[in-house]
């Protein structure tokens, strides 16, 4: 149990470090509002916490660090709630009160956002794409043997297919077998419209397209979406900009990770309505040991969650980042939830 003075200490040396990224020496701290005692009683308190593992002494300094137990105690027990200023609310909300149309392109500018008021590298998860439902259809001609084929679902979610035409299909061809397709897949999960095309449509357009059956393998390739959430990424520069990552190899690991989507997914926390955080070794990556990861999830209607990840360096100013991520968390929910219900 650390005693008031020395988590005093804590504390101070954590909000130092964050904000200047320079080791905190005993007379800095001796310096501060609230802080009564001597820069030797400073300096033994300080080696007791390196002892107990919560502060590390650099090569280059007298001063100390916070270590990852450091950090893990300061975010679990010192982390106080920080009031937003107007300017930081008034652009997150600029967000939402614009008309964007489609939902991804709001959890898109979120993202662009969220990585500009942080400095650090924003990542957001839509809403897995096998659950959307097909909201339309279209077919646009580029040549007598081509098309591109565009499903547009409930979630404002885009799938856009280059497919081949039979020969001979014409302009009437490509109107029917849109009226066909919007009459009879509307409504269709993503992830069934490969068999409703084969079992509920096929027939239907035999009877309207005399080459149904030649087109069905393109209508099929068009229908073949992925199981799994998009990923929108934001700031992956930012991190260079950090001291942790002016090495080249720690530079290289970091950017090899940000193009693995599967280990990307790895980083966010199962889907709760908390906020988390994972700081250095915590993120079982060694690209991310320097690293700290904040994530949290958002709503779009009762039954379609999305996930948000801020990932900065363990020196992370982790007051701000969780403020922004609640505002950021109530205001997606709320915003996506009106669009999906207003059929956007």
């Amino acid at each position: 149990m650390l005693t008031n003075r020395q988590l005093q200490i804590l504390q101070v040396i954590v909000d130092d470090f964050v904000s200047s990224a320079q080791p905190v020496g005993s007379r800095q701290i001796s310096k501060k509002n609230g802080i009564n005692f001597s820069p030797a009683t400073i300096r033994n308190e300080m080696a007791d916490l390196e002892e107990l593992g919560y502060l590390e002494k650099t090569h280059s300094s007298s001063g100390r660090v916070p270590s990852e137990k450091g950090y893990r105690f300061y975010v679990d027990h010192l982390l106080k709630p920080k009031t937003m200023s107007m300017k930081d609310v008034g652009i997150v909300q600029s967000i939402f009160q614009n008309q964007i149309i489609e939902i991804e392109q709001v959890i898109r500018q979120s993202a662009n956002i969220l990585s500009d008021l942080t400095t650090y590298t924003t990542i957001l998860l839509g809403p897995n794409v096998g659950n959307h439902r097909v909201k339309k259809f279209q077919l646009i001609p580029l040549s007598e043997q081509a098309a591109v084929a565009i499903v547009v679902t409930d979630n404002g979610h885009v799938e856009n297919r280059m497919i081949k035409l039979p020969k001979g299909f014409d302009a009437l061809d490509i109107e029917k077998t849109v009226n066909i397709l919007n009459d009879r897949l509307v409504g269709v999960p993503i992830l069934e419209l490969q068999s409703k095309l084969e079992l509920e449509t096929l027939e239907v357009l035999r009877q309207h397209i005399r080459t149904a059956d030649s087109l069905l393998q393109s209508l099929k390739n068009m229908a073949k979406v992925e199981k799994e959430s998009e990923v929108y990424f934001a700031g992956k520069m930012n991190m260079l900009n950090q001291p942790e990552f002016h090495d080249l190899n720690k530079i290289r690991m970091f950017m090899d990770l940000m193009d693995k989507k599967s280990q990307i997914i790895s980083l966010f926390h199962p889907e709760d309505d908390n906020i988390h955080i994972r700081i250095g070794s915590e993120n079982n990556h060694l690209a991310m040991e320097d690293c700290s990861v904040i994530t949290t999830t958002y709503s779009i209607g009762e039954d379609q969650t999305g996930s948000i990840a801020i990932i900065g360096p363990t020196r992370m100013d982790y007051q701000r980042v969780i403020s922004l991520l609640e505002l950021m968390r109530s205001g997606l929910s709320n915003t996506l939830t009106m669009k999906l219900k207003d059929g956007k």
